[in-house]
């Protein structure tokens, strides 16, 4: 049984004639990371919502929406936004209200999940005397303390200075994957798309344009917004000639894909790494360089040929005014 399950759900806020969403099918199984990412407006925050139960009926809802576990956790976009107590113990214990629980039962909880999120040493500290990834640990602490099933992230990490958000990018997958819960995961950032999750959603206008593993969104996007969206790429109008031959830009180029037919026009996404400079001669097209600039792993090379000005990621150097294929 899935945890998470919608069925052609559509949704309309008051007084606005634009879907949120439209006609959304999902299917989150128990212990799965799933991230759901687009721009801002793709529906993404308004799924996460209808799944937490948090909006409905306010709105024209359509379709249908099962939710098969409980208790579930949510941290937001600023944990700062979320906490009530002076301290980091009165946050935990804050958590466990109406839980039915005793003083006794409070007090061996908070000590277990302090030891588990390594929170002792800070159990007495008042949050605003906290760091950025403190505050981002107690948080998501506070919403797993009473046995959450299942965990609704909205851009939790969006606060942080990058470095601590790649640091907690790490510690959160260790956590899903040592509890073996469900996470629901919101957010716009591309590398934590592919570093985190299991299975990525991306959303556009309130639809899903593809659903697939990291790697199948990157290396097969389905069209060319998940494309141009995942990731660094060039999109070019092309024809499939037939099957495993592509001409783009007036050369003919084999590739790997099959199933379009002869003559067909199609969208052509070649991504920046996958393009190797070579002496003029030995390429399928020549151009000039135009920009050459580092980012620390690579260079960002950037190359007229042919009317269309590629952009192309390599470890080796090349100067601007080059002659290449």
């Amino acid at each position: 049984m899935a945890y998470f399950e919608t069925k052609n759900l559509t949704f309309t806020y008051p007084q606005s004639s634009k879907k949120a969403l439209d006609n959304v099918n999902l299917n989150i199984k128990q212990g799965e990371f799933v991230l759901i990412m687009g721009k801002s407006g793709s529906g993404k925050s308004t799924l996460l919502r209808l799944l937490k139960k948090e909006i409905s009926p306010v709105g024209d809802i359509s379709g249908d929406i099962d939710v098969n576990c409980e208790p579930i956790g949510f941290v937001g976009q600023n944990p700062e936004t979320s906490f009530v107590c002076e301290n980091v113990r009165g946050e935990l214990a804050f958590a466990l209200e109406n839980q039915g629980l005793s003083n006794d039962e409070i007090t061996v909880k908070i000590g277990e999940t302090a030891s588990f999120f390594n929170l002792n040493n800070i159990l007495d500290k008042k949050i605003d005397e906290l760091s950025g990834g403190e505050k981002a640990t107690v948080c998501i602490a506070s919403s797993m303390i009473y046995d959450t099933q299942a965990l609704l992230l909205d851009e939790p990490l969006g606060a942080l200075d990058l470095q601590l958000r790649r640091a907690m990018q790490i510690e959160l997958k260790k956590l899903q994957k040592k509890l073996g819960i469900t996470f629901i995961y919101i957010t716009h950032d591309q590398e934590e798309a592919l570093t985190m999750s299991d299975t990525i959603v991306v959303m556009n206008q309130g639809y899903i344009q593809q659903i697939g593993t990291p790697e199948d969104i990157y290396n097969e996007p389905e069209n060319a917004f998940v494309a141009d969206f995942i990731g660094d790429s060039n999109i070019l109008d092309g024809t499939m000639i037939q099957d495993k031959v592509v001409e783009i830009l007036g050369v003919k180029i084999p590739c790997v894909d099959e199933g379009f037919g002869n003559n067909t026009p199609v969208d052509v996404v070649i991504r920046p790494e996958d393009i190797e400079i070579v002496e003029p001669e030995k390429g399928f097209m020549e151009g000039d360089i135009t920009s050459v600039i580092f980012k620390g792993v690579h260079y960002e090379i950037e190359i007229m040929a042919n009317g269309f000005e590629w952009l192309v990621h390599t470890t080796l150097l090349h100067n601007a005014g080059e002659h290449v294929g």
